[in-house]
């Protein structure tokens, strides 16, 4: 729980710096490039942000629902399947986009670039037992 605490707080860090900087700093870890998805709260109606690591599919970005292998999915991702207009910031940049869930084709395809980029995401996998949905987020 205090491990729960402490990520949430460091959330909140990598999106207000983020921000502030607009993407200049905080904008990867752990080798990656992160995005900011803004959601609308299913329950609340509030905007949510949750910085989230992503990988490109031509003009379009892809995030992966993976909750750090928890068997739940993380909030964010009912936010988006009750309301699938979202915001995203990238360094320099915010965009509206429309999320949908990746096909298993679209998957089959995206989760072996993702893996390549970010082997951990393949233990994640393996630490669940749902599918960790992939999601492409389309500009405009």
């Amino acid at each position: 729980m205090v491990f729960d605490g402490l990520f949430k707080l460091f959330t909140k860090f990598q999106v207000a710096i983020f921000r502030l900087t607009n993407g200049k700093y905080l904008a990867s870890m752990r080798g990656m490039p992160v995005l900011l998805l803004t959601t609308v709260g299913r329950k609340t109606g509030l905007p949510r942000t949750t910085p989230l690591m992503y990988i490109r599919d031509g003009e379009g970005y892809v995030i992966t629902a993976s909750n750090n292998g928890r068997d739940n999915a993380p909030a964010w991702l009912y936010n988006l399947q009750a309301s699938p207009q979202v915001e995203i910031d990238l360094p320099g940049k915010r965009l509206k986009a429309t999320a949908s869930l990746a096909t298993t084709a679209e998957k089959d395809r995206l989760w072996p670039i993702l893996v390549a980029q970010a082997p951990f995401f393949d233990d994640y996998r393996k630490k669940t037992s749902r599918q960790i949905p992939m999601v492409m987020l389309k500009p405009g």
